[in-house]
C-alpha cells in the first residue's frame, strides 16, 4: 500500500508534466491549477520587417543606373533603378502636341456651335477626339514615370537582380527592399495561451545571434486558430528598436508566469 506522502508526490509530478502548478487560495484547503506560460514561459520567434517588397519593371528599356547596392540604406522616394527614358519622353511630347491640336479643334467647334455654323455631330466628335488625346497624354506620362523606380519607404536594399546597361521588360524583377525602421517579432503559440495572453502583454525576446534579451510587447493577436496544429500567430514589437537586430534573426520569447 502506497504511503500518503508518495501519492502527493506523484500528483505534483503529474501537474508538472502537464505544464501546471498548484495555486493556493481556495477554501477548505483546495489548490486550484494555474497555467504555466507556454512551456515554462518560452516561445520561439523570428524578427520580421514591417514592410518588404520586390520592385518590378513597368516599362521596357535599358538600365542607366542602379544607385544603391545590396545592404545600403535609402530614403523614401529615392530612385533605386533608372531606365533610359528618351523614347518615352519623346512619346509624351508627341501626345501633348496631339492633345493641343484636338483641344483647339474642339474649342473652335464650340464657338461655331454658338453661331449654328457646325453640326452637333461634328462638335461631339471633336470633343471625343480631345478626350482621347488627353488619355494618350496620361498613358505617356505613366510610361515616363515608369523609367524611375523609386523607394516606396525608407529602408535597405535586400538584393539587386539587374545590372547597369541590361535591357529589361515589364514585370522583370529589379530590386528587393525592406523597411527596417520598424521591426516586428512573429511568434506562434499554442491556442491554449489565449486564456492568459493579451495585447500589450510584456515579454523578453532573447535573440540567438546576439545572445541578448530585448524588452518587447504583444502588438497583435492572430484572427484565427490553425485547426490542425492548434496554434495561433501573434506579433510583437520592440520597446526600443535595437541597433544590432536585423530582419530574419530568431530567438526565444519569455513571458512572465505571473501575468494576469
Amino acid at each position: 500500500m502506497r504511503q500518503p506522502w508518495l501519492i502527493s508526490s506523484l500528483a505534483l509530478l503529474a501537474l508538472g508534466s502537464w505544464g501546471l502548478s498548484p495555486s493556493p487560495g481556495h477554501a477548505k484547503g483546495e489548490r486550484p491549477l494555474q497555467v504555466v506560460r507556454a512551456d515554462k514561459g518560452t516561445i520561439r520567434g523570428i524578427v520580421k520587417a514591417a514592410a518588404q517588397a520586390v520592385l518590378y519593371a513597368q516599362v521596357q528599356g535599358r538600365i542607366n543606373q542602379v544607385p544603391f547596392k545590396e545592404g545600403q540604406r535609402f530614403e523614401k522616394g529615392k530612385v533605386l533603378v533608372q531606365l533610359d527614358c528618351e523614347k518615352y519622353k519623346a512619346e509624351l511630347a508627341a501626345a501633348k502636341a496631339e492633345h493641343e491640336a484636338k483641344d483647339k479643334t474642339a474649342h473652335n467647334n464650340r464657338s461655331l456651335m454658338n453661331l449654328n455654323a457646325v453640326s452637333t455631330l461634328d462638335l461631339e466628335v471633336s470633343e471625343a477626339e480631345e478626350k482621347k488625346a488627353a488619355a494618350a497624354v496620361k498613358v505617356a506620362e505613366v510610361n515616363v514615370k515608369g523609367c524611375h523606380i523609386t523607394a516606396p519607404f525608407t529602408g535597405r536594399v535586400v538584393g539587386v537582380m539587374v545590372n547597369e546597361y541590361e535591357n529589361v521588360f515589364p514585370n522583370d524583377k529589379l530590386v528587393s527592399v525592406l523597411d527596417d525602421t520598424s521591426l516586428e517579432i512573429e511568434l506562434v503559440v499554442p491556442s491554449s495561451s489565449l486564456a492568459w495572453l493579451k495585447r500589450k502583454a510584456p515579454f523578453t525576446f532573447v535573440v540567438d545571434e546576439t545572445q541578448r534579451g530585448y524588452a518587447a510587447t504583444v502588438k497583435e493577436i492572430g484572427a484565427n486558430v490553425d485547426p490542425a496544429s492548434q496554434t495561433i500567430k501573434i506579433m510583437g514589437t520592440f520597446g526600443r528598436l535595437p541597433a544590432d537586430i536585423l530582419a530574419g534573426m530568431s530567438g526565444t520569447a519569455q513571458f512572465a508566469t505571473d501575468q494576469p
